[in-house]
């Protein structure tokens, strides 16, 4: 029950935000866009600011890389085991291999680790981003009817203001740049509302998402790779790093989320079977109700 509690302030979120699309109906994009573009550079400002350049970043980096190579080669073995088309192996990548480290992710890290946990979690969820719209377009370019090249992949990734945001952060803590008070604390207050947000817009996703015919079995299998898998590979690579084991339990905890919801927008603007992308979304995210206690538990929290 007390795992569970861990997880319900984030939950309540989530509902205010599903129940305010159902009566109301938000421009979700228009929404999304604020945080993503106005707010969560600050994030990523102060969190590549504030917290020591270490060995430890490069570990997380390999780490990060490491974890979506296994769950792309895991995900492509088992579509065509089920002799997927190519669209619905695309779509299984989606899901299977990009987890929502920010907005469910990062806040479930912050009630279960605090803050010292929180920083790591926006550490890997930039990771997670940059890999997001670089090898997520990708994966569902090449599976839909858009003809997205790699360089407009590339393209998209130096459009994101979050990079920058961790460059100037790293660059300022660096040269041991100090900035003021009055300043941290403006970039305080915009750091602070970004996770609130990300957690609204799931909520809003989440209600969007309609009821369709989808092929169950793309569905189970992405499912089990999500949310089962995920952290067991996450675990066995973590076992050869020299990480401290707050940083392991964060990673263990972020590889154990449910689809991420930007994926369902990728399908969306590439035609990659946008249905069952959205669905499995919506099935990864109730079963982690209940799966991400249980990973909890097993970290010892």
């Amino acid at each position: 029950m007390d795992l569970f509690l861990i997880i319900l302030p984030v939950l309540i979120v989530f509902l205010i935000g599903y129940f305010g699309q159902k009566i109301i109906g938000f421009d979700i994009k228009t929404i999304s866009t604020v945080s993503l573009y106005l707010m969560s550079p600050f994030l990523a400002f102060r969190t590549f600011y504030t917290t020591a350049l270490t060995m430890d970043y490069l570990y997380i980096c390999i780490f990060a890389i490491l974890l979506v190579i296994v769950l792309f080669i895991l995900t492509w073995i088992w579509a065509n085991f089920l002799k997927a088309e190519r669209s619905e192996i695309s779509a299984m990548m989606l899901g299977a291999v990009f987890m929502n480290s920010g907005n469910y992710g990062a806040p479930v890290v912050m009630f279960a680790l605090g803050s010292p946990g929180f920083n790591i979690a926006v550490i890997i969820m930039v990771l997670h981003s940059l890999l997001m719209n670089s090898l997520g377009i990708f994966f569902a370019a090449i599976g839909g009817k858009g003809q997205a090249t790699v360089k407009q992949a590339l393209r998209n990734v130096f459009r994101m203001p979050v990079l920058y945001a961790c460059i100037i952060g790293i660059l300022l803590q660096l040269f041991h740049v100090n900035i003021s008070k009055s300043v941290m604390n403006g970039v305080d207050l915009v750091a602070d509302a970004s996770i609130p947000v990300v957690m609204l817009v799931l909520g809003m996703q989440l209600a969007s998402i309609k009821k369709t015919r989808v092929k169950y079995r793309f569905v189970t299998s992405v499912s089990f790779l999500r949310i089962l898998v995920s952290p067991l590979v996450a675990t066995a690579i973590l076992w050869f790093m020299p990480l401290s084991d707050l940083i392991k339990s964060v990673l263990i905890i972020q590889a154990a989320m449910p689809a991420a919801a930007n994926t369902t927008m990728l399908a969306l603007q590439f035609d990659t079977e946008p249905d069952l992308v959205s669905f499995t979304t919506f099935i990864t995210t109730i079963i982690s109700i209940f799966s991400i206690p249980v990973v909890l538990h097993f970290l010892g929290i």
